[in-house]
């Protein structure tokens, strides 16, 4: 009985003193974003496409607003055939405008899209930088601090955000 637990004991001191051994370190991504010029270009990019896309929308949203109010005003006078007319352009004008803000900012829309070719290929060099870091320094884990919302507290000193920087060029 004495060896079984002499046995665990030592199968648990083991296991602790792997938890020890391992190696872990911190990035900051927002802070590495902040520093790279190319994320800045790409991000005033997507903000110009969206504000270009999102007045398109609202034009159209005017348009329905306009067509509502005249159908409102007109409601007294129109006739069932006329008004149920009325109300369906209404309605199509409606989902159009439901259509086109899907094709700009949905799921797979446009902005998703430049989204795609503009930042992924800088988040690509980042984390590419932070596995040859890793690699080299033996981490078993880098965490982001920008996105870890449970990390109170990280010693600068495991913070390689700089590092990352400088192997990428800046």
């Amino acid at each position: 009985m004495k060896k079984v637990l002499f046995l665990v004991g030592v199968f648990m001191a083991l296991a602790i003193g792997n938890t020890y051994a391992q190696r872990y370190a911190l990035i900051d991504m927002e802070y590495i974003l902040k520093k790279i010029p190319a994320y800045e270009s790409a991000n005033k990019q997507l903000e110009s496409f969206s504000k270009e896309w999102q007045s398109e929308v609202d034009k159209e949203v005017a348009i329905v607003d306009a067509m509502y109010k005249k159908y409102q005003a007109d409601l007294a006078l129109l006739a069932g055939e006329e008004k149920t007319k009325r109300e369906n352009e209404i309605v199509a004008k409606e989902n159009a405008i439901q259509e086109l803000r899907n094709k700009y900012f949905g799921p797979q829309g446009e902005l998703f899209k430049k989204q795609e070719t503009l930042i992924k290929p800088i988040q690509d060099d980042i984390y590419e930088a932070v596995k040859a870091i890793s690699a080299e320094s033996g981490y078993s884990i880098v965490v982001d601090r920008a996105s870890a919302t449970s990390i109170i507290f990280a010693s600068p000193s495991i913070d390689i955000s700089d590092q990352v920087l400088s192997r990428l060029g800046y």
